[in-house]
């Protein structure tokens, strides 16, 4: 039973884009070592970018619907949670603008 869920879809999804992020880094790396050109390269810092977007996308919607949530359970806390979760959210954000910064590679 516990192997059936860790090779469950999403576990084979993440480990595909897993390997699929460390394949093009490593293509990449060689093909800039041989003096080939920059197409994988390039490809590997938007798919960095992709890749911290749906993360950003799928964290603030999870962090969302959690507090919609609660407040619908504790209509009497909806303030304070409505206020931690828009801290929450925004340091979400701020964790993204830096790995897209760093993703740009400027």
């Amino acid at each position: 039973m516990m192997l059936r869920s860790f090779f469950s879809a999403r576990s084979a999804s993440t480990l595909a884009v897993v390997l699929l992020t460390l394949l093009c880094a490593d293509v990449a790396s060689a093909q800039e070592a041989a003096g080939g050109g920059r197409a994988l390269i390039d490809l590997s810092a938007a798919f960095g970018v992709g890749l911290v977007v749906i993360g950003a996308a799928m964290g603030i919607s999870r962090l969302a619907a959690s507090a919609y949530e609660s407040m619908a359970r504790q209509p009497e806390v909806s303030g304070n949670i409505q206020t931690a979760m828009i801290i929450a959210a925004a340091l979400i954000e701020g964790f993204t603008f830096y790995a897209l910064f760093i993703c740009s590679g400027k």
